[in-house]
């Protein structure tokens, strides 16, 4: 008989966690940053007010991004735990019916009742508890949730995206500041849009343009509230 060779596919869904945590997270630094940055010069403030204004943004963004990012996926992570405690008595209980159970799902999904018995059969004596986190929980090693891991890469991609428009405010001069830091935000999500989607095999003109619209609008709004108040003061 001829030794089965895996054939070898190059797929992305095991980069979701860590893509959408890092991309969430350049993204919010880029357009809080900004849009921060934007409203306190709209406001007339002076250039070393507009820097701590920023610089202050972007440790309060960072280690917020961290805080919620990691309760967040560890919540999740508590609720795969629990389930998989679960499961795990169940299968002590009453192994016979969790095996009826697993077939019943092969079976939904288009085997024919004998194939699937025997499926369920052969996948319980090699991983009973890894068959029916899969097939019937939905938990993969892919799409486990890694709390520290997800909480690293948002403040880190948040730091690295907020350096962008502060390192633009500090090297501009004052009258050129705001068109400059709107211009090269709106260049910096545009390029993270397009990365991101390269990444995850998705449009990368939809993916650029998608950054590009909330970015531009959430900056037009706050540099409003900031000319608003500034006229008032």
């Amino acid at each position: 008989m001829r030794s089965l060779r895996r054939h070898r596919e190059h797929h992305r869904t095991d980069r979701i966690g860590w893509l959408r945590a890092g991309v969430l997270g350049a993204n919010d630094g880029i357009v809080s940053t900004a849009s921060l940055v934007l409203g306190v010069a709209a406001a007339s403030a002076d250039k070393a007010s507009i820097l701590v204004a920023g610089v202050a943004g972007l440790v309060a963004g960072a280690m917020s991004m961290a805080a919620g990012e990691y309760v967040s996926v560890h919540s999740q992570a508590d609720t795969e735990k629990a389930d998989l405690s679960r499961e795990r008595a169940e299968l002590e209980a009453d192994p016979a019916a969790e095996q009826r159970e697993l077939a019943a799902i092969y079976v939904a999904r288009g085997l024919e009742p004998d194939l699937a018995q025997r499926v369920a059969r052969q996948l319980m004596a090699h991983d009973a508890l890894g068959a029916h986190a899969r097939d019937e929980l939905g938990i993969t090693e892919a799409f486990g949730a890694r709390p520290l891991q997800a909480a690293l890469a948002s403040a880190a991609s948040f730091s690295v995206g907020a350096a962008l428009p502060l390192a633009v405010t500090a090297l501009m001069p004052m009258q050129a500041l705001i068109p400059s830091v709107s211009a090269t935000s709106l260049a910096f999500l545009a390029l993270l849009g397009a990365v991101a989607a390269r990444v995850g095999g998705a449009s990368v003109l939809t993916g650029a343009w998608r950054l590009t619209l909330w970015g531009a609008l959430a900056m037009m709004i706050t540099a409003a509230v900031g000319a608003l108040f500034g006229a008032v003061v």
